[in-house]
């Protein structure tokens, strides 16, 4: 992307001005997004790194001007590696740029409420980016630009689209339409933002124009419905199968063979014209969902007691134990009836096998897998994930909650990561999870590994295949992200 950094370079979208800020005053709507430092201590403030604008037509939707520019900290030190990683903005991309006093008055023009004034739209702009605008003038000694009205797309979205894409991020709205990955760049944002506000519209046109037809409730039936009755006539549609823990009288549960499951966020298509029947993904992640109950696992005599089933568990029995400093640390642990909460679900399947996403301190992968989560076990996640919120918003963190469960898919199916630590000694690396095979026979063998090899691992955790997870909730608060890790102790992975 051609980023402007002066008022002179500024892109012009749509313009017959080519080169020229758009002018202000005009009755367009201006989308904008901010890119900053991330702070690397309490108190410390964030700097701007980057302003982008979309002026959009409110009667046509037609984008009529744009303004993008990188901007010089005073401090290059700001921009740290956590920094570049958020939003990929290195100290060599800004350190010719600007500073924010010489691009004050491109920005100033964009925003700045004359004649018929401007409204403000973006992604958690009320929050955070029209108070790091602020604080940029404020910093130079300038009153800083008002809006005639703010248009907030999160909550606005929340309220209306419901809680469909998870947290409502952008990001995660942008998987669930499968508009791509989120760039974290002012002018790319705002333009995924402008795309996701027309979806999300859409759907909610189409929803309403058929209340009592295009509802998720109403797909749920027709779909389970065509299914039974095309049963028998469509051998190439697998039909549930069930399966149940080694002590089927406790409880079973009925879970449909997925052989290509709904990706998360996909933009996947519900009805095939041509055949006029629902794909069997879909009808067997409905089908999962409705049943929602767990599998039973005997704890006990797998060599890992301690570690409760969610049945087991009572949200009254729940407290967070914080240390002295209030702070959260390693320390702060979140406890059962006076002991650390551990848990364990059966059948748990993969959506995505193992992620090196994210880097710890070192600079080494993180290792995780992605799996869907019964109702009930959201449950108690949910409840955890809420009172260790509450703790780190009263202990005064200033750092950002990470959820610990997010909904993908049409039917809004609840997923977590479980994180696969790894141990080093020296040259050597070790997994920290005991890791097993469940052969068909129902016969348990662990996995003797020699070394971590995420190829060799993600060869056995493949999306559709099942695990049984023995877990341990541990809260962490670092580089402003805060939240509730679930750490694999021990994983039962059955192939399908």
């Amino acid at each position: 992307m051609e980023m402007a950094t002066s008022a002179a370079a500024a892109a012009g979208e749509g313009t017959s001005g080519g080169g020229a800020v758009p002018e202000a005053g005009g009755p367009e709507i201006a989308f904008f997004d901010v890119e900053t430092s991330v702070p690397q201590r309490a108190g410390q403030g964030y700097a701007l790194l980057e302003f982008g604008a979309i002026l959009v037509c409110p009667r046509r939707l037609v984008v009529v001007g744009s303004y993008a520019t990188l901007v010089r900290p005073g401090d290059l030190g700001v921009v740290s590696a956590a920094s570049v990683r958020c939003n990929g903005i290195t100290r060599d991309a800004v350190a010719a740029a600007p500073a924010f006093r010489d691009v004050a008055d491109a920005v100033y023009s964009v925003l700045h409420e004359f004649s018929i004034g401007r409204v403000w739209a973006g992604h958690n702009i009320v929050r955070f980016d029209s108070a790091r605008i602020r604080e940029a003038f404020a910093e130079i000694g300038r009153p800083p630009p008002e809006p005639k009205g703010m248009i907030d797309t999160l909550p606005l979205l929340t309220q209306k689209f419901g809680r469909r894409a998870g947290d409502m991020k952008m990001a995660s709205l942008a998987n669930y339409f499968g508009l791509g990955r989120q760039s974290h760049r002012s002018l790319d944002d705002v333009r995924m933002n402008l795309e996701v506000l027309k979806y999300c519209a859409t759907v909610l046109f189409l929803e309403a124009s058929l209340p009592g037809v295009l509802t998720v409730e109403n797909l749920v039936e027709r779909a389970i419905t065509r299914s039974q009755a095309n049963g028998a006539a469509s051998p190439e549609v697998p039909k549930p199968v069930a399966r149940s823990s080694p002590d089927s009288s406790k409880r079973q549960r009925t879970i449909s063979r997925v052989d290509n499951a709904i990706q998360a966020g996909g933009n996947q298509q519900l009805i095939d014209p041509a055949t006029n029947k629902e794909p069997i993904e879909l009808i067997s992640n409905i089908e999962e969902m409705t049943l929602g109950s767990g599998i039973q696992i005997d704890a006990s005599s797998s060599g890992f007691s301690g570690f409760l089933e969610p049945d087991d568990v009572s949200t009254e029995s729940i407290q967070i134990s914080v240390p002295s400093s209030y702070r959260l640390t390693r320390k702060t642990s979140i406890k059962h009836k006076g002991s650390p909460i551990k848990l364990c679900c059966a059948g748990l399947r993969i959506q995505f096998g193992v992620s090196t996403k994210f880097l710890d301190s070192a600079g080494r992968p993180k290792l995780n897998i992605l799996v869907d989560i019964p109702e009930n076990l959201s449950k108690i996640l949910e409840f955890c994930d809420g009172i260790a919120q509450k703790s780190s918003q009263d202990s005064g963190s200033t750092s950002e909650w990470r959820p610990l469960i997010k909904k993908y898919g049409y039917v809004n199916r609840p997923t977590v990561r479980l994180h696969i630590p790894t141990i080093v000694s020296g040259e050597a690396a070790t997994y920290g999870t005991d890791i097993y095979q469940k052969e068909a026979s129902g016969n348990i063998q662990k996995l003797v590994f020699s070394k971590v090899d995420v190829a060799e691992l993600d060869s056995w955790f493949v999306r559709g295949n099942t695990v049984d997870a023995f877990f341990s909730l541990e809260l962490y608060d670092y580089e402003q992200n805060a939240g509730i890790r679930l750490v694999a102790k021990k994983l039962v992975v059955q192939s399908k």
